[in-house]
């Protein structure tokens, strides 16, 4: 997943990544409650600060596990910090990714990828490596935002991730994105 001379947002500017306003707009319950179940293991890549994650550790329940992944120790730092001392400490997985690989060997049921496609470069990798690691019947939601991704860059990815043997089976309504839900083909 190179980033170089992409557009990341700075550890430094994550608060607007987190803020109550935010909530209103892209509620994480409203967003996922349809694709996330009690049990599941959960891959939230781009994590920041965390604004998913905490509601998609509540939702797993007990029984399921967010791995919440970040290029930038320093996002990691500020969801360390909320969940700390909190059940959900037990529940979220903390890992940090190479700007070439996501790194991790455990199977998923489902990937979110909130507003961070357009930050991988090598997008045909990072589709690569997600379907590895996907459950048969598991889900990827992809999101973009509108400003930074136009609808043919956004028709691109899909078909990048389509030639991997991801397809697309819906196109969630969410405020201000551009969305897909993704599934393995059926082999």
């Amino acid at each position: 997943m190179n980033n170089k001379n992409m557009r990341i947002c700075p550890v430094e500017r994550s608060g607007s990544l987190d803020c109550k306003i935010r909530k209103w707009v892209q509620n994480p319950n409203k967003i996922l409650k349809h694709y996330i179940k009690e049990g599941m293991t959960i891959l939230e890549l781009g994590c920041g600060p965390g604004f998913f994650t905490i509601d998609i550790a509540q939702m797993v329940g007990n029984a399921g596990q967010v791995i919440a992944a970040d290029l930038q120790e320093g996002m990691l730092e500020k969801l360390r910090n909320k969940i700390k001392g909190t059940k959900l400490e037990d529940r979220i997985l903390l890992h940090k990714c190479d700007e070439n690989k996501i790194g991790i060997s455990q199977d998923v049921d489902f990937v979110l990828l909130f507003y961070m496609v357009h930050e991988v470069m090598d997008k045909e990798s990072l589709f690569h490596e997600i379907k590895s690691i996907l459950k048969p019947n598991g889900q990827v939601l992809i999101v973009e935002p509108p400003i930074h991704v136009s609808k043919k860059e956004f028709e691109n990815t899909i078909k990048i991730a389509n030639n991997v043997g991801l397809n697309i089976i819906e196109r969630p309504k969410i405020l201000f994105s551009k969305t897909g839900i993704l599934t393995k083909t059926a082999v």
